[in-house]
């Protein structure tokens, strides 16, 4: 989770939000249904992405119409082309 997020992710706001929404796609992964499979899921996925220029406005972080189940392979495919850290000269990963 990133530096700017930590504190939203930990919120009681977001708790409540992600049980509710959890409980309202029943447990599998939205994307997977799309195709036809049933898949367990556990990641309530942000489709506009969460930045330091939105944590702040719920109609990004709260809204339903923002959240979608997904599986583990689905939210590594959703996140596999962005690189959340590099690595320097010395090995050292930064954030």
């Amino acid at each position: 989770m990133r530096e700017f997020a930590k504190e939203f992710y930990q919120s009681q706001a977001w708790k409540q939000c992600r049980a509710a929404y959890l409980r309202k796609v029943s447990g599998l992964c939205e994307n997977c249904l799309k195709r036809g499979l049933y898949t367990p899921a556990d990641t309530v996925h942000h489709i506009v992405h969460l930045s330091p220029a939105n944590i702040g406005d719920p109609n990004v972080t709260l809204n339903w119409d923002n959240l979608e189940l997904v599986c583990m392979d689905c939210h590594a495919a959703e996140h596999g082309s962005k690189k959340r850290f590099t690595v320097d000269a010395l090995g050292k990963v930064q954030v």
